[in-house]
């Protein structure tokens, strides 16, 4: 079962795994790249070694970067294994995807090979999925396209947490190394393509020998290429685009030269194309395909200098991370809600609560907030600051175009629209947990959360706190509207639900607490529970006396 800390540490890890990948592109050689396919294993993944083995042209693998321990790294960098004895390796153990995992029951068979290794000694395994010092793991690296031609093996060792990686850490690996392999992969062409741009500086003759060198690597690059104008009215506008950038929007290369990026782009992603500088930027962003859907692609842009009068035009790399982003949501989408319903989990209840309250003020400031209160001009700068007083650094970051939340004075509507937060219980849920088993009651929660969704509005939060335990966040109610909310979604979920064939109910306790500028997180759900829990009491009273 998962604790309560595995969605903070999986976010935790997902934001550095998308800081390693996002370092990937800006190394600005291939020898840059490999040390940062290294590095980011050993920042961002939770392994304390790395080794990245890059195939040579002769088809054996040389160790070309090395992370976490200098006395490894000098002794196998440089080193090189045979490709037989790598594709020993590739073939044993566990396949974990695209990963291969070797045991050390069966790796100590590879001891006396000649693929560059580091060994350790150590105890036995206390646990089914410690790590043994002798186990190997193994990531290929592939080029894209469908020949599935190896680029290269990234080892990894001794996992800091002391275990074997689990389903979502065997994941986040296998989308590391695919993403290591287009960074490499971009790299060796970047430098194939600046190669080609020096010779362009010299001669006549090697002018014309590196136009048709740039030719072939602009047509036929794996990924999409496009030339752009730049300055003057056509500003931006596309002047060429090879094959793979076409096929890749789904559209022909006449057509193409009627757009410019900016036309293409998807509405929310504007400004992050303007906000990319034309040398060297790069940006993230979706473009529209003829079909009318959108993709995720990298853009990556190099100023060609047409004549000494300076930069002219714009080549533009454009990679398809579709996949990468897809995954990037999976795992966000893991990490902040509840495998079972589906609904936002606790610590993604928090962080929505959070965003909504500005922070206490320190007591002692709190005489020189209110002066500086007074003094605030509204300048929109974001704060008052003088005298060296920073206001925003005691608890003003609420002037900085914030909406304070405020709740109602009373349970009696006074007229006031605040946050509602309704801290809902299941009574004689564990009765049914007791009789029927965990199945059914597993069928009991997704309907109540099913329910609990169908009854808000648009907009407003349901999430699941833990065990038979969810939250509702309503924005803009009265007190009344809160208590006509608590009804409704008591009768909605007292309902007879049917699981296999039999009809089972559970009661629901409501506690209505508000949200205000000033609380803390847990001091809303903790007025929020109390209430509920009053409740509970009061309707259990009312059960005895009837009975």
């Amino acid at each position: 079962m998962e604790t309560e800390s595995e969605p903070y540490v999986r976010l935790a890890t997902l934001r550095q795994l998308h800081q390693v990948v996002a370092d990937l592109n800006t190394a600005r050689s291939l020898a840059d790249t490999l040390q940062t396919v290294a590095d980011g294993i050993v920042v961002g993944l939770g392994y304390e070694l790395a080794c990245v083995n890059l195939v040579r042209p002769d088809g054996d693998l040389v160790v070309a970067a090395f992370a976490g321990s200098a006395a490894a790294e000098a002794l196998i960098t440089g080193r090189v294994g045979s490709r037989p004895s790598w594709e020993r390796r590739l073939s044993m153990g566990e396949a974990w995807g695209e990963l291969r995992f070797i045991p050390h029951t069966e790796g100590w068979v590879l001891i006396e090979d000649d693929v560059p290794q580091w060994h350790t000694e150590g105890p036995e395994p206390r646990f089914e999925d410690e790590w043994h010092p002798s186990d190997r793991l193994y990531a290929p690296m592939y080029a894209s396209g469908g020949g599935r031609e190896l680029l290269g093996v990234i080892s990894v060792d001794r996992p800091r947490n002391g275990r074997r990686p689990g389903a979502w850490g065997q994941e986040a690996l296998q989308m590391y190394a695919s993403q290591a392999a287009i960074a490499i992969s971009n790299a060796r062409l970047r430098a194939n393509m600046q190669r080609a741009l020096v010779r362009l500086e010299r001669e006549q003759q090697a002018l014309r020998a590196s136009e048709e060198s740039f030719r072939q690597a602009f047509e036929y690059a794996p990924s999409g290429m496009a030339i752009a104008e730049m300055g003057g009215d056509q500003h931006g506008r596309l002047l060429r685009t090879n094959d793979a950038l076409c096929r890749l929007l789904g559209r022909p290369a006449s057509a193409m030269r009627r757009y410019s990026f900016a036309d293409l782009v998807h509405p929310e992603d504007v400004g992050t194309l303007l906000r990319t500088s034309a040398e060297g930027g790069r940006a993230e962003i979706r473009l529209g395909r003829r079909d009318g859907t959108y993709i995720w692609v990298s853009l990556r842009n190099s100023v060609v200098a047409d004549t000494a009068d300076g930069p002219r035009f714009l080549l533009t790399h454009v990679e398809d991370i579709e996949d990468r982003k897809r995954h990037e949501l999976q795992l966000a989408h893991r990490a902040s809600h509840d495998a079972l319903t589906g609904l936002p989990n606790s610590a993604e209840l928090r962080a929505r609560l959070s965003s909504r309250l500005c922070e206490r003020p320190h007591a002692a400031y709190a005489s020189d907030i209110q002066t500086l209160d007074a003094a605030y001009d509204g300048d929109g700068e974001g704060g008052f600051r003088g005298d060296g007083f920073d206001f925003d650094a005691v608890g003003g970051r609420g002037y900085d175009h914030h909406v304070h939340t405020v709740a109602p004075a009373g349970d009696v509507d006074d007229g006031t629209k605040g946050l509602a937060v309704l801290f809902c219980d299941l009574d004689g849920f564990k009765s049914i947990n007791d009789r029927f088993g965990h199945q059914t009651g597993d069928a009991v929660l997704v309907e109540v959360a099913r329910r609990l969704t169908t009854g808000v509005r648009d907009g407003d939060t349901v999430a699941r706190l833990g065990g038979d335990e969810f939250v509702v966040l309503a924005d803009g109610l009265g007190a009344a509207d809160a208590a006509d909310l608590a009804v409704r979604l008591r009768n909605a979920i007292i309902l007879p639900i049917r699981v296999g064939g039999r009809g089972v109910r559970v009661g629901a306790s409501f506690g209505i607490g508000w949200a205000s500028c000033g609380m803390s997180v847990e001091e809303v759900l903790q007025s929020a529970d109390q209430r509920m829990y009053i409740e509970k009491r009061s309707r259990a009273k009312v059960h005895r006396r009837a009975g």
